[in-house]
């Protein structure tokens, strides 16, 4: 018994050993792990409390709009025709501060912070109020401005996601066609899932036939012919014409010759009411839209119905000078409407601080056909009349036709 007692000391004098080893080399990794943790938190307060806000680039085509803070330095990349504003943190008005562009051919300022992108190159804005002060950097490059829709038409459009999901399936029952002629309103749909035409996707308007011989029939027919220019009864003529069934068309509105600048002006004017011989009548891009998209054998449904059942509504409806022999909506590169946009009349403004002021005052806007449309005029901007400087409005307005116009013009409060 005696001479194994050596033995068991010696086992665990090694494993003490051994364990106190161990021991010391946790305890030195613990230390040196607190020891980084502790310098990675000093360097992390290092950097916040040293912190300045980088320089912030922006992509060409966003908006203008930007919340300045103090001592940044800010790079916006914009287009010509861009605009927006300069905004203060809420204990900052902009009425406080000073606005001061080192290039305004460039980029103008206003003395409400407005930003006006005029044309190409490099402008330095300097915001400051009292010790605030701010810098935004910006490169103009060449944009496209405004552009007018390629096809110029009231119609009203919608579930177009679906109708991309559909053409994939590269059928040729894409659509379905409505006529009410109680409304005279046609609307195209598409089909759902267990391909029923249960989505419209266009509305447009149209003139169905009058009474009597003259009505235009109910039922369900196939478009079964096509031709850019057809003779209609009355030795007239209709562009984009599709047949529904026999003499009854879809087509425009008569023409007195194959001329697009022959117009029946007066027949034109009459588009939402029941005016033709039994065809259904429409403006030149909406029944070229039918010409162009619905093939032979596409189903047509002419009903006799109320307004519930045209599912996107009426569209608006346009009426022309009747001097002027042409559709407004003809594609035709000859047509005087083509490049036409609604106009915008209105004048710098010059006031006292303190006048009252209206903006819409004496401003005035036309469609493309001349009709007025002032009621319409948005404005886009801000004045404060309150503080002397130069301000800068934009007043814009929409047409039927989906147009847009715009103008900008300068408002002085002077002292």
């Amino acid at each position: 018994m005696y001479s194994m007692k050596p033995m068991k000391v010696m086992r665990f004098g090694g494993s003490y050993r051994r364990w106190e080893q161990e021991r010391r080399r946790k305890r030195v990794i613990i230390t040196l792990t607190a020891l980084a943790l502790l310098v990675l938190v000093s360097v992390v307060l290092l950097l916040v409390v040293t912190y300045q806000p980088p320089t912030q680039p922006r992509a060409k085509g966003d908006s203008m709009d930007y919340l300045m803070r103090d001592g940044e330095v800010v790079e916006l990349n914009v287009l010509t025709g861009e605009r927006g504003t300069l905004e203060l943190p809420d204990d900052l008005l902009p009425t406080d501060a000073k606005f001061v562009s080192d290039a305004p051919e460039v980029v103008h300022v206003d003395s409400g912070g407005r930003m006006d992108a005029l044309s190409v190159g490099k402008a330095v804005v300097t915001v400051s109020a009292g010790s605030f002060r701010s810098i935004c950097e910006l490169t103009v490059e060449e944009g496209l401005g405004y552009q007018r829709p390629a096809e110029i038409t009231t119609a009203i459009t919608a579930n177009e996601d679906i109708v991309e999901k559909n053409r994939k399936n590269g059928t040729d029952d894409l659509y379905y066609i409505v006529v009410n002629r109680r409304t005279n309103v046609v609307t195209i749909y598409t089909y759902n899932e267990e391909h029923r035409y249960k989505h419209p996707v266009r509305a447009m308007t149209c003139s169905c036939g009058t009474k009597g011989d003259d009505i235009t029939p109910t039922g369900f027919y196939n478009l079964y012919f096509k031709a850019l220019w057809h003779p209609l009864f009355g030795d007239v003529y209709g562009q984009y014409v599709s047949g529904i069934e026999g003499p009854y068309l879809f087509h425009s509105v008569p023409y007195y010759t194959q001329n697009p600048a022959d117009l029946e002006s007066k027949e034109f004017n009459k588009l939402s009411t029941n005016a033709s011989q039994g065809c259904v009548r429409m403006a030149v891009s909406d029944v070229k839209w039918i010409y162009d998209n619905c093939p032979l054998n596409t189903p047509v449904r002419i009903i006799d119905e109320d307004s519930s059942w045209d599912h996107l509504g009426a569209p608006a409806v346009v009426k022309i000078n009747e001097k002027i022999k042409w559709d407004p909506t003809d594609p035709d590169p000859n047509n005087p409407y083509r490049d036409k946009l609604p106009e915008i009349t209105a004048s710098d403004i010059t006031v006292k601080v303190g006048e009252k002021l209206k903006l819409t005052k004496g401003v005035t806007a036309k469609d493309i056909c001349g009709n007025d449309i002032s009621d319409r005029v948005q404005v886009e901007g801000k004045v404060y009349n309150d503080h002397p400087g130069e301000y800068f409005i934009t007043y814009t307005v929409e047409d039927d036709y989906h147009l847009r116009g715009e103008l900008t013009v300068k408002v002085t409060v002077e002292k």
